[in-house]
């Protein structure tokens, strides 16, 4: 099928959250192509609402941010909490939005969004993070590295995404986050309660408050290649017996005292096929 064959944009039911099976959106859709679900939870009550949102950026265990965008100077500011009560009392009323992550470990009505994506191995999924925005709220265009689901709880959020082939991918110097230096979107909406957008990795794309506004954002981790490495090696090493060591009988005359040579990584690879 022609990739302008698979619709963008789709109506959601009761029954069929993603407007369609869930073996059609993975065999069609999952790591490949981006899907707006109108009303994929019709009559959507959101699980948390700001001032919630707000008390948990006060805990000292929560992760959370706070981002500004100053028009006049055309600069982004960056916090990083817990934040004091006061803090949200002297924030303008436009421009700004608050990020916390982890949520589902800390509400339990926020991880009982988990099973309507139980058609998703468990092992992937990696956290809810809900973000308020006010008008004009936003963390500027971007891309990410992992599958969200972006699911509008409350109010109204314009989202553009860059849905062509090969998007200019570079970023802005000197900006604390890692923002496009150009984004040219291909599609525009504005997200009501119940409306869920799925992007996969590496599509460029953009939310902006329309209205004061939550939006819960359901991420799936992508561990790369080093960090999988990295864990299997850490889970290995502890059960290795400390008399498993690097032996080199027979050892030649060196020829260069500073190298390490053939002989010698061949032992070392030789030593680790037995673990």
């Amino acid at each position: 099928m022609a990739k302008n064959a698979f619709p963008v944009e789709v109506n959601g039911t009761v029954k069929q959250p993603l407007g369609m099976s869930s073996t059609d959106f993975l065999r069609d859709y999952w790591q490949q192509r981006p899907l707006l679900v109108r009303q994929a939870f019709p009559n959507f009550q959101c699980p948390i609402t700001p001032d919630d949102l707000a008390g948990l950026a006060l805990e000292e265990a929560a992760i959370s941010r706070l981002v500004q965008y100053h028009r006049a100077k055309d600069h982004w500011q960056i916090e990083t909490g817990p934040f004091a009560e006061d803090r949200f009392a002297d924030l303008p009323e436009r421009d700004w939005t608050l990020l916390v992550q982890d949520v589902d470990k800390w509400d339990a009505d926020v991880a009982a969004l988990y099973p309507a994506f139980s058609f998703l191995p468990r092992w992937r999924f990696d956290d809810i993070m809900i973000s308020y925005a006010v008008p004009g709220g936003s963390v500027g265009p971007h891309v990410d590295n992992y599958d969200v689901f972006l699911i509008q709880g409350w109010g109204e959020r314009n989202w553009k995404i860059d849905n062509r082939a090969n998007p200019p991918l570079d970023f802005l110097p000197d900006v604390a986050l890692k923002l496009l230096r150009q984004f040219d979107p291909s599609h525009d909406w504005v997200l009501a309660p119940g409306d869920m957008l799925y992007l996969p990795p590496g599509v460029p794309h953009h939310g902006v408050g329309v209205t004061e506004c939550l939006t819960i954002s359901v991420g799936l981790r992508a561990p790369s290649s080093a960090e999988l490495i990295g864990d299997l090696a850490d889970h290995l090493c502890p059960e290795l017996p400390e008399e498993l060591r690097y032996v080199d009988p027979g050892l030649a005359a060196a020829k260069h005292a500073g190298e390490i040579d053939a002989a010698a990584i061949h032992a070392c690879v030789s030593r680790c096929r037995l673990c």
